[in-house]
């Protein structure tokens, strides 16, 4: 056998496991990050006036309603993307919070993109945002009421 050939039997049994995998890669990302949302979010509500004075400190204008708008984006956000609905819709909006709080919150992380990666990598809306950006592109996978409700036969 050439390494042509072998090299293409490898490249095909990996694309059918990373196949298969898929569903699942996706279902751990919107579980892990649904809820780390849900959680921030709820955080955010429960200590509004301290999350008010924390944007206000920040210069964001209209500071209470803005950590309102925030945290309810993040906490039923968070739970759209842990049941799969409206996965890739509701992905967009916590791109933009991350990209807000990459812009205030972690400023000095957003300015070192390219001067120090590691900075911008490992400031907390980098995670964040990549798994939005995840579901934004590939969607919720199978395992999904997105994938679910798309099915032939079920009613809407």
């Amino acid at each position: 056998m050439n390494i042509k050939a072998s090299f293409n039997k490898l490249e095909s049994m990996l694309t059918s496991v990373g196949n298969l995998l898929q569903c699942f890669v996706l279902l751990a990302i919107r579980l892990f990050w649904g809820w780390g949302f849900f959680q921030a979010g709820w955080g955010k509500l429960t200590n509004l006036d301290r999350t008010a004075g924390f944007f206000e400190s920040l210069n964001i204008p209209l500071p209470k309603l803005n950590a309102i708008m925030a945290a309810g984006t993040e906490c039923l956000g968070g739970l759209l993307l842990i049941v799969g609905l409206a996965s890739r819709v509701v992905s967009v909006p916590l791109m933009f919070v991350m990209m807000i709080a990459y812009a205030t919150a972690d400023k000095e992380a957003l300015q070192a993109i390219f001067s120090d990666p590691d900075k911008f990598l490992s400031a907390t809306p980098f995670l964040f945002l990549l798994a939005c950006v995840i579901i934004f592109v590939s969607g919720p996978g199978k395992l999904s009421l997105d994938a679910l409700l798309k099915r032939p036969g079920v009613s809407r």
